[in-house]
């Protein structure tokens, strides 16, 4: 009596491509609130009384009105770079290094444990985030830039190329590296819950009963919980981020390049708590839902239908 083939498990290649291709379909829907995000944790930086906008939809509104879809879709195109480096480290690497932590502790590859899991979402995250660090700088600039109504300083670059060689003739190579403690702490403390609480909620839901391990609405589910999740634990370090990729630079005697408002993110975290209060850390915060939650559903959503297929596709090969 013969059985059907096992199908083989993915190479960690094989899954940062899958993961690459699903964060493109996210981003492209999710870049919008992106803009937004960014444009409101800008505004009223240290204090300034500078107040141009009232609320993400007015972000929407006066953006549309003002610069168009361009201006809605600013910082596109490093976007889509990045959440492939990101995403695909992200969702790539994360079960290859918690396979590796659960045999160092002598557990079983597969078994879902809550230490190893958040420690392997944080070390993935921190990879993708170090790989992807120039090309959210570039983005998160262009996403702050507006001819109409500009919040906090202004880089004003014609595209990623032109954004990449001003940056190394202005500050130098440091200057691609800018901020990348910042990243790093923004997507570790995001990637440490990401995975790890979309794998819990999508257990419990099928050990349950609740929905089938295979449905559509398990997948919505499960990457709803994550959104919410990765939102409320990443946003101080988010806004930390955008803030000291945005800040203008300044020489210093010896010519080095360094950033004249913010030293690091937690002397930044600080600044803005001393200035703006706790409520500072949360700038914005409306905005990273909207663009969280669509964009965790839809990266999550379609990972796991695209790597259903793919792995459909090398088993009927197979």
């Amino acid at each position: 009596m013969s059985f059907p083939a096992k199908p083989r498990p993915l190479t960690t290649a094989e899954s940062f491509a899958c993961g690459g291709i699903a964060a493109c379909v996210a981003v492209t829907i999710s870049n919008p609130a992106e803009v937004a995000k960014t444009r409101l944790q800008l505004q009223g930086e240290l204090g300034a009384s500078q107040r141009v906008y009232s609320s993400v939809f007015d972000v929407f509104s006066k953006t549309w009105r003002n610069e168009g879809i361009r201006g809605l879709q600013r910082g596109l195109g490093p976007a889509y770079v990045y959440q492939i480096l990101l995403n695909g480290s992200r969702l790539g690497f994360y079960e290859p290094f918690r396979h590796g932590l659960n045999n160092l502790f002598g557990r079983d590859a597969l078994e879902q444990i809550p230490l190893t899991s958040v420690i392997a979402g944080a070390s993935s995250g921190a990879v993708g985030a170090s790989l992807g660090n120039s090309l959210y700088l570039v983005k998160a600039r262009m996403q702050a830039y507006s001819p109409a109504l500009p919040v906090g300083t202004q880089h004003h670059y014609k595209n990623s190329f032109d954004a990449l060689s001003t940056i190394v003739r202005k500050d130098g190579f440091r200057g691609l590296v800018r901020g990348i403690d910042a990243a790093i702490l923004r997507t570790s403390m995001g990637s440490s819950v990401q995975l790890p609480s979309y794998n819990f909620t999508k257990t419990q839901l099928v050990q349950n009963g609740v929905l089938p391990a295979d449905s559509t609405w398990t997948f919505l589910a499960s990457s709803t919980v994550s959104g919410i999740c990765v939102c409320i634990v990443m946003q101080p370090a988010d806004t930390a981020l955008t803030r000291v990729y945005n800040q203008p630079t300044i020489k210093t005697p010896d010519g080095r390049s360094v950033g004249a408002l913010y030293r690091n993110p937690i002397d930044c975290l600080w600044k803005t708590f001393k200035a703006e209060g706790f409520r500072g850390w949360y700038k914005g915060s409306t905005a990273h839902f909207f663009r969280i939650a669509p964009h965790t559903i839809v990266t999550l959503t379609a990972n796991d239908i695209i790597l259903g297929l793919y792995k459909k596709t090398i088993h009927n090969e197979s």
